[in-house]
C-alpha cells in the first residue's frame, strides 16, 4: 500500500523508511509530495506542533485519498522561553533557510552562559487514514545549543544542537545514531502500532 509523507524533504522520507525497516514493517510504499499531483497546502498557522502536523496530514489524505503521515518539528530554546518553537523553519524570516535561522539563533544566544543554553528538539507526527483513524504522537530530544556549528550531517539546527550525554552535535552523528535518539525517530516509533495496522 502507498503511504503519503507530507514532505518534499528526501531526508525525512529516508528517516521514516529506516524506522519502518527497523520495526520490520514491509508492504508500505512511501511517496512524497513531489510524487503526487499538486494540491493547495494550508499554511502552518497552528500554535502547536501537533496542530500543524494534523492539519498537514488531513490535507494530504483528503487531496490524495491515501493514508498520510506528516510531521511538524522544531527546536525550543529554554533561554528564549521556548522559541523558535513552531517558527523554527522561518525564524530568520525566510522559510527553510537553515544557515540564516541558525546564525540568528546563535546571535540571540551570544551572551547566554553555557549552563543556560538548554534546548529540546520536538517532533509531532500525525497519521490520518481517509475515512478512518487519526493518530498524533510527540517525541522530544533534550540537549544544549553549541556556540558554533559542528558537523556536516543532518539539516536544520542539527549542527548547533548537542544532545544530552554526548559531546557531538546532531550533525556529527551517523544516520543510525540519530534515528535511535532523535525527536522524530522517537515520535515515528510511537506511530509504529498505527502504521502496522495499515498493513
Amino acid at each position: 500500500m502507498k503511504l503519503l509523507v507530507a514532505s518534499r524533504n528526501a531526508k525525512k522520507l529516508n528517516e521514516l523508511r529506516r524506522v519502518l525497516d527497523g520495526a520490520g514493517i514491509s508492504g508500505i510504499e512511501l511517496v512524497g509530495l513531489n510524487e503526487v499531483p499538486e494540491f493547495p497546502e494550508a499554511p502552518e498557522t497552528e500554535a502547536t506542533f501537533e496542530g500543524n502536523a494534523l492539519a498537514k496530514a488531513r490535507d494530504g489524505a483528503a487531496a490524495t485519498g491515501l493514508a498520510c503521515v506528516a510531521d511538524d518539528s522544531g527546536i525550543e530554546v529554554d533561554a528564549l522561553n521556548g522559541m523558535p518553537g513552531v517558527l523554527s523553519a522561518r525564524w530568520s524570516g525566510t522559510h527553510g533557510n537553515d544557515d540564516a535561522n541558525t546564525a540568528l539563533l546563535l546571535a540571540q544566544l551570544q551572551d547566554v552562559p553555557d549552563e543556560r543554553r538548554g534546548a529540546g528538539f520536538v517532533s509531532a507526527c500525525a497519521l490520518v487514514v481517509p475515512g478512518g483513524t487519526e493518530s498524533v504522537v510527540r517525541g522530544e530530544w533534550r540537549g544544549v545549543i553549541a556556540r558554533t556549528p559542528l558537523g556536516e550531517n543532518g539539516f536544520g539546527y542539527d549542527p548547533v544542537f548537542v544532545p544530552e550525554g554526548d559531546g557531538r552535535s546532531a550533525a556529527e552523528l551517523a544516520a543510525e545514531e540519530k534515528d535511535a535518539a532523535s525527536h522524530r525517530g522517537r515520535a515515528l516509533r510511537l506511530l509504529i502500532p498505527a502504521l502496522q495496522a495499515l498493513v
